[in-house]
């Protein structure tokens, strides 16, 4: 049953206020293929297949195209879905396999969350074998039912993409599957730290699959984002971890690589990072084993830069004047250096200096910072510069919200390590590496603490090198760094 024509149809019907508030992108054809395929072949026993928000049935299609074919056992369908016009859909797609296979199928149009929480906590013996999810991508505040109902089967996490997965888990049958495409934001970050390990405490991760061009899996419903299937093995006894790319959904350029558990989370990572890699050990980023100190190693601390401009609008100044002192935005890199001031850009150059200002700023002094965030399809996800406080002639430095700041207790670093960092930071073998982990285009403090650097004086022979060489090009930096491990 090919669904690709009525998905877009019913896409272009559909109120587009409501499908962000429900967080609908309905799954193509082709990667509901593709996700049906990455189940084991079912053992001979009968399948009770979980879809929680279904949406028209795309995905309950290509399983069951997949697995319902042959003498496969009797198959029981429990969708989720609770738009009325996706409903009538998937009550169609389920009426015509219900013709040709042994298919007991259950539309409910009721809330997924609330209804897997009554099963979890009344002890409803019901669980399925199987599940295969698109879930919605929608934030959960921390005050809302949704997270209440959540916290009370011990499940803390903030998108309902991650509560549909949680859930799926922990409805699933010891040795049960759950195969969904999700965004990669779940791989780092504090957020969802606890969703990880609910996640790792429960499941075997089989399979990874990664799309490398973020606007490609739900380009009709223009949706940029870093998309991430995987496939999960309730239970399951952890070894290698199945790891594969496609540019798109296409998969004509598939490729895959089987990689141990330990190059997935590493051993002893508190945060229990999930790292992505992508080919060979330089493709995906592993970094040199003599690179394994972290920030605390180095006498080295990040934090975010901490003046927020639309909380002191009527400090902000276009131009430096009496009283003022520089301001920093990512607006103000110019390569590895920060331009200062810049004129006829869209960011003001300077803060008013007063009592209320005083506390948001840093003493004069060398620092390496990072922009916080890179544009939608930029090449590099980290960007860094070196601040020279003989460029900014001032015994004070403000630095906006949107640069991260590497410090020593609020105060500059010894110049040779302020140029190490900055050209550590912008070597490819770092911005691959922190791709293994990081989908999303924000590189928070926190991801920069988690990462590993060199000794504290490889860094500051490679800041003399930077030094004494100026503007190095990243070809030239990369064969410095490589020389260093």
């Amino acid at each position: 049953m090919h669904l690709d024509p009525i998905r877009l149809d019913v896409s272009a019907k559909l109120d587009r206020k409501q499908r962000s508030v429900l967080g609908q992108f309905m799954t193509p054809s082709r990667v509901a293929d593709f996700m049906a395929g990455l189940f084991p072949p079912p053992a001979n026993c009968p399948i009770r297949l979980l879809d929680a928000g279904a949406g028209i049935g795309s995905l309950t299609a290509a399983f069951l195209e997949r697995w319902g074919q042959g003498d496969a056992p009797g198959i029981e369908v429990t969708a989720f879905e609770i738009d009325p016009v996706l409903q009538t859909r998937l009550a169609d797609t389920l009426a015509h396999y219900k013709q040709r296979l042994s298919v007991d199928g259950h539309i409910h149009g009721t809330d997924f969350i609330e209804e897997a929480v009554n099963r979890l906590q009344f002890q409803d013996g019901r669980r399925f074998s199987h599940a295969i999810l698109n879930p919605p991508y929608k934030k959960i505040s921390t005050q809302s039912r949704h997270r209440h109902l959540l916290r009370a089967v011990g499940i803390e996490t903030v998108n309902l993409y991650s509560a549909f997965v949680a859930l799926a888990i922990a409805l699933m049958e010891p040795g049960g599957h759950v195969v969904a495409i999700i965004p990669r934001s779940f791989c780092n970050g504090p957020y969802y730290k606890p969703f990880r390990e609910f996640l790792l405490a429960r499941c075997a991760i089989r399979h990874l699959h990664l799309f490398d061009a973020r606007d490609q899996a739900f380009r009709d419903d223009a949706v940029l984002q870093e998309n991430l299937i995987l496939l999960l093995e309730r239970d399951g006894t952890q070894g290698e971890v199945c790891v594969s790319t496609s540019t798109d959904d296409s998969f004509a350029d598939y490729a895959t690589h089987a990689y141990p558990f330990s190059r997935i989370v590493y051993p002893g990572d508190v945060e229990r990072f999930i790292h992505v890699p992508t080919g060979s050990a330089e493709a995906g980023g592993d970094l040199p084993e003599a690179f394994c100190h972290s920030l605390a190693d180095i006498g080295v601390e990040v934090s975010t830069g901490p003046v927020v401009d639309f909380r002191l609008k009527e400090h902000l100044r276009d131009l430096p004047e009496a009283e003022c002192v520089p301001l920093l935005y990512p607006a103000h890199f110019s390569g590895q250096a920060i331009e200062w001031p810049k004129s006829g850009g869209k960011k003001p150059n300077a803060l008013k200096l007063d009592g209320e200002t005083r506390k948001w700023l840093f003493p004069a002094g060398c620092y390496a910072v990072t922009r916080r965030f890179s544009s939608k399809e930029e090449k590099r996800r980290i960007v860094a510069a070196m601040v020279d406080p003989h460029r900014l002639t001032s015994d004070l430095i403000a630095f906006e919200n949107h640069l991260n700041v590497f410090h020593r207790a609020k105060q500059g670093l010894p110049e040779e390590l302020a140029w190490g960092l900055t050209a550590y930071l912008n070597c490819t073998m770092v911005d691959a590496y922190f791709r293994r982990f990081s989908g999303h285009t924000q590189v928070n403090a926190t991801d920069l603490r988690r990462m590993r650097y060199p000794s504290r004086n490889t860094l500051e022979a490679l800041g003399r090198w930077a030094k004494a060489h100026g503007g190095v090009t990243h070809n030239e930096l990369d064969e410095k760094i490589q020389g260093l491990a």
